[in-house]
């Protein structure tokens, strides 16, 4: 896991495409490194592991209400007891537990992302769509008000697992769509490679 954390990081309509207080910006037109016919990309945020036990301790403690509870003057009380530890657990569980690890796929068609280890939540973005990749050298949760699958109405959507560099989609309706991942440099070369034909650049631009 990559996670490069710095003060006084750019906004989110920041993303380190210009040159700033971060030093000027990756050169990723001009790089003739090699790209494979289906790049993949992965980050993990091994941390979520503990908020997951918390999860499962809220979960394992509705559990053991429902079934060794002695409480015997009302009902009420138990069942809120139960049914608030049990939807908490879950909640906590699915929302931890799907962003622990992200992976992207790139093809010739689209830019897949996978979330968690059973690849839900999942969207495909096809590169007809994209019209730009940039890079972004540091992508925190501040930024997108949390970790996750997040949405900002005056910015686009973002999935962040950890803090530091991440792939920026620019898209033809005006909005991003921003994923942490390591080697997102990797990423945006890739990206513009499949792009350039579609724009009538040589795919070696």
């Amino acid at each position: 896991m990559r996670d490069h954390p710095h003060e006084g990081a750019a906004a989110p309509g920041d993303h380190g495409s210009a040159g700033g207080a971060d030093g000027p910006a990756p050169r990723l037109n001009g790089s003739h490194a090699e790209i494979p016919e289906v790049w993949h990309g992965s980050a993990t945020n091994r941390i979520q592991w503990l908020l997951a036990a918390v999860g499962a301790a809220c979960l394992a403690l509705g559990i053991e209400l429902a079934v060794d509870s002695s409480w015997t003057s009302s009902l009420a009380p138990l069942v809120m007891s139960v049914v608030g530890c049990v939807a908490a657990g879950l909640l906590v569980l699915f929302g931890t537990l799907a962003f622990v690890h992200v992976a992207v796929r790139v093809d010739k068609d689209c830019l897949e992302v996978r979330c968690g280890h059973i690849g839900v939540p999942r969207r495909r973005i096809p590169l007809d769509t994209v019209v730009d990749a940039d890079f972004a050298p540091q992508v925190t949760p501040r930024h997108w008000g949390g970790w996750g699958y997040r949405w900002r109405p005056e910015q686009g959507t973002a999935v962040v697992v950890r803090r530091g560099e991440g792939l920026v989609l620019k898209l033809g309706d005006g909005r991003t769509f921003t994923i942490t991942v390591d080697d997102a440099e990797g990423a945006v070369r890739a990206v513009r490679r499949r792009l350039s034909p579609r724009n009538g650049t040589p795919a070696g631009a």
